[in-house]
């Protein structure tokens, strides 16, 4: 379970969370503010989505075939 949650990408989406929450209590709330936080919440619906492909193809499940992963078994 370690390889999935210490991936890259929720490192990155964990690491910006933070980031946003800092600038959150230091400036006034804009519309920069709302789309960085729509940005950020896309960011983690793709890493967590990327885990569960990973997750689904060591177990031996099928994937989507939309997903990246996908093309990986192809190769």
């Amino acid at each position: 379970m370690g390889k999935y949650l210490f991936g890259t990408g929720i490192i990155g989406a964990v690491i910006s969370g933070f980031s946003l929450l800092r600038a959150l209590r230091e400036d006034t709330f804009t519309w920069r503010t709302a789309l960085a936080w729509i940005n950020w919440g896309i960011t983690v619906a793709l890493a967590v989505g990327a885990i569960i492909d990973m997750r689904r193809i060591d177990q031996g499940k099928p994937v989507p075939a939309d997903s990246p992963a996908a093309r990986r078994l192809e190769d």
